[in-house]
């Protein structure tokens, strides 16, 4: 097993030189919110592809695709339906139809980030009715009905999952499909893996009700570091105060507080691992005013002080 994952030069795909390739795209407050619309090729079962970030499509998202999803070389924050946690590169998930996701890596104005996503994304009732004709896939369809929470990968199924996803980019017709089913396999025989939203969180997915989300979503994540209001978001979607309360808890999974908390403690832990700035500083670079709500809370989400936090990070204990 390879000690750590391939360097972003030395694997496939790269750069894709399309348009809103890198120096390309629209900063994250520009974005409209989207449906992602997936075609696949008429000679494929799936779509395989290298992104930049960021990118159109790189926003809180929903498809009918189930999607596997490889971050190469860079840490950020995934949020996947009501998970809110830290990736790190060579993050793998697999996302399973109809859950929201976006996964946000902090980046100056005009910077991007070329190819820093490995995506699969495929039809999950094709599976089914393949399934039909070959049993060996039952195994397959079961494991997709997991995915529906979605699933981060850790260990050895991380890095050889890692690898087979990047191998795809240099093969072609019957070569791919067999190392897309070995992915496949790989995935639902490991027990190496960590369920990421609640079993009870069931996203609305009407057009309308995506779209103010999208909005909501786009401005949090431009604005969690600052004074951010409820009310100020209530009156930018045109509800009151009580009733988009209720409509973020619904559709978000978490309350407006607990959202914003595990953002700017997800920013402060990537802080804390990345950088040497004093945890104080750090408390309000993140958004804190007060250093012991700061503490409480991190100690409470983590379960260690920030302190000890930097100390394991540095370590490279986590």
């Amino acid at each position: 097993m390879p000690s750590k994952l391939p360097s972003p030069t030395t694997m496939q795909g790269g750069c894709t030189g399309q348009a809103g390739c890198c120096g390309h795209h629209a900063r994250a407050t520009d974005r409209q919110p989207v449906f992602e619309q997936i075609l696949v090729d008429g000679s494929d079962s799936f779509v395989w592809k290298v992104d930049d970030y960021p990118l159109k499509t790189a926003v809180w998202n929903v498809h009918q695709e189930c999607e596997i999803h490889l971050i190469r070389n860079v840490s950020g924050i995934a949020l996947v339906g009501d998970y809110i946690g830290e990736f790190k590169p060579g993050h793998l998930a697999i996302i399973g139809s109809g859950l929201p996701h976006d996964w946000v890596t902090a980046i100056a104005p005009g910077e991007s980030l070329c190819g820093r996503d490995v995506v699969l994304q495929f039809d999950p009732d094709r599976l089914r009715k393949a399934a039909a004709a070959l049993p060996e896939l039952a195994a397959v369809v079961s494991f997709l009905a997991l995915s529906g929470r979605g699933l981060s990968f850790y260990g050895e199924t991380r890095w050889i999952g890692a690898k087979l996803l990047e191998e795809m980019g240099q093969a072609h017709g019957l070569d791919r499909l067999s190392l897309f089913l070995r992915l496949l396999g790989l995935l639902a025989s490991c027990r190496e893996y960590k369920i990421l939203s609640s079993e009870n969180f069931v996203p609305n997915l009407a057009p309308a009700t995506v779209e103010i989300v999208q909005r909501v979503m786009t401005y949090v994540l431009a604005n969690f570091t600052t004074d951010i209001r409820l009310s100020d978001l209530a009156d930018m979607v045109g509800m009151s105060e009580s009733t988009f309360s209720r409509f973020f808890q619904k559709n978000i999974g978490n309350s407006f507080t607990d959202h914003v908390m595990k953002l700017r403690l997800g920013r402060a832990c990537k802080l804390l691992t990345d950088s040497d700035m004093a945890i104080t500083d750090i408390c309000f670079e993140v958004g804190y005013s007060n250093i012991s709500n700061f503490n409480r809370n991190f100690r409470q989400q983590r379960g260690i002080t920030p302190s000890s936090y930097r100390r394991f990070a540095k370590r490279r204990v986590f």
